[in-house]
């Protein structure tokens, strides 16, 4: 079986796959990093999204053997290590982003990418749109944008903290 060296979220792994494994079953039963969750097996719902060298990526159709050498992020990683919450994790919590919380650690990546394409900001529907491969089936998405522009502005520095974004 080939051997893949990766490093998640900041710690180096080599894991022994079958060539077919995919990245969410590597984070998943080998690594026990369970917030990435399989929603669909087909690329449809983002619930599986992860950075891959800072890119979002969909880790039920990609390849363990693909990230050989990359660095992956997984909702796990996101937090400081005294348990602060990225500016993402926090908007979600503030503004009700949340339901059943399924498709939350695949929405917070997603998001967490398109902000960070767009410094310049993000419209309503720049957001909407860069959310169209994430799919949430209870909380239609009004609570789900606005977290994500008022994380923006912080992630940007246009406000210090997600409370006064909210203000």
């Amino acid at each position: 079986m080939p051997q893949v060296t990766l490093t998640v979220n900041g710690k180096t792994h080599s894991v022994a796959v079958e060539s077919r494994t995919l990245l969410v079953e590597l984070l998943r039963e080998k690594l026990r990093l369970t917030g990435t969750h399989v929603g669909c097996d087909t690329s449809q719902c983002g619930a599986c999204v992860v950075h891959i060298n800072g890119e979002s990526v969909k880790s039920c159709t990609t390849l363990a053997v693909m990230c050989d050498g990359a660095a992956v992020t997984t909702i796990e990683g996101l937090a400081a290590a005294d348990g602060t919450l990225h500016p993402m994790q926090e908007a979600f919590r503030e503004y009700h982003a949340l339901q059943c919380g399924f498709c939350t650690p695949g929405m917070v990546m997603s998001a967490i990418d398109l902000v960070q394409k767009h410094p310049e900001g993000l419209s309503e529907r720049e957001i909407r749109e860069g959310l169209e491969g994430n799919l949430c089936r209870c909380t239609g998405y009004h609570n789900i944008v606005k977290a994500i522009a008022a994380a923006a502005d912080v992630m940007h520095g246009k406000r210090e903290t997600i409370a006064a974004a909210a203000e």
